[in-house]
């Protein structure tokens, strides 16, 4: 799989799978593109380019000691689809990664994309705040910060039960499943997934949402519980002019892999439309 050196010679770990038009993969927090698996599958069968990679800090991308704000990880963006040649891309980022694609398509003009999809995404802003209600409370926040510095993989083992709706209706993965994720988090920097909790906690990408000129799919479970829908899926459906708003029911946050199935239709069908 190649090696793309971002514009600050952080080496990011990218995997390019099946040919046609290019979708690009951003993962979430803590996680890294393996944890796009079943969608990374169902596209490249579907007839298209599947580029996914490894957010710095995670995975087996470089572990700099900065560089973990928004305009650093869409530069990064930027620096993979040049370095790749890509054209008429569609984004889709998950999570925190939604927010790359926000602030991509504001900081760079949406330059090759030609579609973009908001999956359980963060934007445009997850902090509570007099404008904001809905938010969740900074508190919540540094209480994360505060788990993961006293015991990381103590908190991990906790956090992704809630992630992928542990005992919830619509939620629900297998015990492998979860340690999966965990092992993936364990990779990342401790540095970077600290960092990462202000970056997609408290960045307000309100403004960056004007910038989504081309199609826009926005996909979020009503269950969950960890970027609840209201602040974030259901704002970003009013806020960029061209999107169509996809409402899981009972769906927790984690739903790239608890419907997966639902999605990837989904996906295939916005791609194709």
């Amino acid at each position: 799989m190649p090696i793309v050196k971002s514009t600050d010679g952080t080496e990011l770990y990218v995997k390019d799978w099946g040919s046609g038009r290019p979708v690009v993969l951003i993962h979430g927090w803590p996680l890294n593109a393996d944890s796009w698996e079943a969608q990374s599958l169902a596209l490249a069968r579907g007839g298209y380019r599947v580029v996914s990679y490894d957010r710095r800090g995670f995975g087996r991308s470089g572990q700099p000691w900065e560089g973990y704000d928004y305009d650093r990880m869409a530069d990064d963006l930027s620096s993979v689809i040049n370095a790749l040649g890509l054209r008429d891309a569609s984004l889709v980022g998950f999570s925190m990664g939604g927010g790359e694609v926000a602030r991509y398509m504001s900081r760079h003009g949406g330059e090759r994309v030609a579609q973009s999809a908001l999956i359980s995404s963060v934007a445009p802003y997850m902090l509570k705040s007099d404008d904001n209600a809905d938010g969740v409370p900074g508190e919540v926040l540094d209480s994360m910060k505060a788990g993961i510095e006293n015991d990381r993989a103590a908190f991990f083992t906790e956090f992704f039960k809630d992630f992928y709706g542990a005992g919830t209706p619509g939620g629900g993965v297998s015990e492998a499943l979860r340690h999966w994720a965990w092992s993936m988090a364990m990779m990342a920097s401790p540095k970077a997934t600290l960092d990462c909790v202000d970056a997609f906690g408290r960045t307000d990408m309100r403004g960056d949402m004007a910038a989504f000129t081309v199609p826009t799919l926005v996909v979020h479970g009503t269950g969950d519980a960890t970027v609840p829908i209201d602040p974030s899926g259901r704002q970003a459906a009013k806020l960029a002019p061209q999107a169509e708003l996809r409402e899981y029911d009972g769906a927790p946050h984690g739903l790239t892999a608890t419907h997966a199935d639902q999605l990837n239709k989904d996906l295939l069908a916005f791609l194709k439309g």
